[in-house]
Formats: structure tokens, C-alpha cells, sequence
């Protein structure tokens, strides 16, 4: 017989709500408010470089997330979403030059008016699918380009536009440490929001479109009205997560948002993890790193191996393609991404020693 003080073993959820619950256990939240503690602590021991590359990681996380949402969890593709994300920086910033909105509310604006334009294309591409579907948002991505170029009244055109800094109470959320907390906020945010959608009834209902189209179809899900609710939602997101791109720099030029930074995109979630919250985070990470490790990989070569210009030439090559480089080699030895190796660490040293 068992006594009172053994461990219980196995599963044990009853509802749909247990089966989905955010913070399972008691480890995970502490975990989790552990490393909310350090990352907000992270302005009094990183130096500028570091808290530069976190911000970076915070705003195309936001970005990538919603691409996620739209890819990984309805199963739709875009090519197009840097317009979007670039969008989210122009109307910022016009929001604020043009009606002196201040900026802690033209960043939630612009999601909102990139999520307009989101649903405006989402309309004719929510009734394609496949490789249809990758060539109207490819075109999507090509139109915004030539709208960035020519609306002068609202990008600037060619002299691009200013994007004013944060102010909240008179005070100005400019320098590295001071705007880590904007995006610190709007990231833990985002995350909630995209976290909670996915658990409920229209996150089941993306999933099931995702999985079997048909087969949601016949059990009443409207396909056409979710997937353009997916568009709009990814929107949003590449919209704010656009808006606190333009702030950060101060300036926001055309240049910035071609179809290289909507590759970027979909390598985030392909590296991260498609469907996967967590995931997104950590492919969003991933790729920001990657340039610099391969940075600091070309510079040692160069100190061993001296500087030639066959090695120069082929160190800046291998830089160039170490995104593509990284989406095969994840294509090829781990399909689900990061977010699934983690899984696979945790089980292993959950059930450590008896792990298989």
C-alpha cells in the first residue's frame, strides 16, 4: 500500500483548461519570475552592446510572433510581412510628426492601422492557399516598397522620416537603458496576448484550419473569416513590433524593410519553432546572435590565420549566407526547432536517471 508521502506519477489533468495552462507547475512560475527579475535587472550589469542586442531580440520577437501566429498555427504563408513591419515604423512616426500624438500611444496606433492594412490584403489572399497564397503576399511585399518610395506626405520618400523618442511624464525614454523597459513591457505584453489566443476558441480554431482545412470546415469553422483574422493579428503585431524598431533608431528609412528582412522573418520561426510561442523568442534571439557570431568567428580566423583577401572574401561571404546556411541545416536535423529541443531537454532531466 502507499503511503501519503508518495509522489504521484503521471498526467493528471481532468479539463481542457489544466491541459493548457500556462504555468503548470509551481517550478515553472518561479522560473519564470526568476528570469523576468534578471532581464529586467539586465540595464545595471550589461554595458550598451548587450542591452542594444536585447532590445533587438524584444521588437522582432513582437514581429516574428505574429508571423508565427499567421504560419505556424493557421498554416497560411507571407512573404510580405517586413512591409508590414515597416508600416508600423512610417505610421508611427506620421502619427506623431503629423497630429503630436505622443509616441506612447502612436505605438499601439500603428498596430492598430497596420492591422487595417493587414485585413485590407488579408481580404483577396484569405480565399488562396499554397503557392497562390506566397505569391500575393510576395506582391504585397513589393507594393508596400513602392508605396514606402513614393508617399512622400507619409514616409518622407527617399529623406526618410524622424521617429521622436518616448516621453512619458515629462520624462524622455531615449538612451539604451531607458527604452529597454518600453520594449521589456510591450514584449511580456505581446507574449500574454499571443499566448492566451492560442488557448482559446479562435486559437483552436487556427490550429484546426492549419491541420485539416476540410475537416474544420465540415465542423463549422468559417475558413475564410479565420484566416483573415490571422492576417489582421499578424499585423498588429508586425506593427508595433515596427513601431518600436523606428523609435529605437530615431529615423526610419524605406531601405530597411525588403524582402531579405521578411526571409529573416520566416528563419526566426522556422529556427525557433512554428506554432510555438517560446519558440518564436528564441529563434527571434537566434538570429540576432547569428550575425554576431559569425563576426566574432571571421575576426579569429583573420588573427590565426592572417588577413588575405581570399579569406576576407570568403569570411564576408560565409557572414552573407549564414542565414540561409542555418534554415537548411534546421530543415534538415531539427525540423521543430529550438522550442522542440528544449522540450526534449526538460523531459530528459524530469524523468533523469530512468530518461530514454
Amino acid at each position: 500500500m502507499l503511503s501519503s508521502s508518495t509522489q504521484p506519477c503521471g498526467q493528471f489533468r481532468t479539463s481542457y483548461g489544466a491541459d493548457t495552462t500556462l504555468f503548470p507547475t509551481p517550478f515553472t512560475r518561479g522560473a519564470l519570475l526568476l528570469g523576468l527579475i534578471l532581464v529586467g535587472l539586465a540595464p545595471f550589469y550589461l554595458r550598451s552592446y548587450g542591452l542594444n542586442l536585447l532590445i533587438q531580440v524584444g521588437y522582432y520577437s513582437i514581429a516574428a510572433l505574429g508571423l508565427n501566429i499567421l504560419v505556424g498555427c493557421t498554416g497560411q504563408i507571407s512573404l510580405g510581412h517586413a512591409g508590414f513591419f515597416g508600416f508600423g515604423a512610417f505610421a508611427s512616426a506620421w502619427l506623431n510628426n503629423r497630429y503630436d500624438i505622443p509616441v506612447a500611444l502612436t505605438i499601439p496606433l500603428a498596430g492598430v492601422m497596420t492591422t487595417l492594412l493587414g485585413l485590407l490584403f488579408g481580404i483577396p489572399a484569405g480565399r488562396l492557399k499554397g503557392l497562390y497564397l506566397a505569391i500575393a503576399t510576395f506582391a504585397s511585399q513589393f507594393i508596400l516598397e513602392d508605396f514606402f518610395a513614393r508617399a512622400n506626405w507619409f514616409t518622407g520618400g527617399s529623406a526618410g522620416s524622424v521617429a521622436n523618442p518616448v516621453s512619458l511624464f515629462g520624462y524622455e525614454l531615449a538612451g539604451d537603458r531607458s527604452y529597454f523597459y518600453v520594449v521589456l513591457f510591450w514584449l511580456v505584453v505581446m507574449y500574454l496576448a499571443g499566448s492566451n489566443l492560442l488557448r482559446s476558441r479562435d486559437g483552436r480554431a487556427f490550429v484546426a484550419l492549419r491541420d485539416h482545412y476540410l475537416s474544420a470546415e465540415v465542423m463549422g469553422i468559417n475558413l475564410t473569416k479565420y484566416r483573415i483574422l490571422s492576417f489582421g493579428i499578424s499585423s498588429f503585431y508586425a506593427g508595433l513590433g515596427g513601431a518600436l524598431y523606428g523609435h529605437y533608431l530615431g529615423y526610419v528609412s524605406d531601405e530597411g524593410f525588403t524582402i531579405l528582412l521578411s526571409i529573416q522573418f520566416l528563419a526566426m520561426i522556422i529556427i525557433g519553432g512554428m506554432g510555438s510561442v517560446k519558440g518564436t523568442l528564441m529563434g527571434a534571439a537566434f538570429m540576432v546572435l547569428l550575425p554576431e557570431a559569425t563576426g566574432a568567428v571571421a575576426g579569429l580566423a583573420k588573427t590565426v590565420l592572417g588577413d588575405s583577401p581570399l579569406l576576407s572574401t570568403g569570411l564576408a561571404y560565409l557572414k552573407e549566407a549564414a542565414i540561409g546556411l542555418a534554415i537548411i541545416l534546421f530543415l534538415i536535423f531539427e525540423p521543430d526547432g529550438l522550442a522542440h529541443r528544449w522540450h526534449q531537454i526538460k523531459l530528459y532531466w524530469k524523468l533523469y536517471p530512468f530518461s530514454h
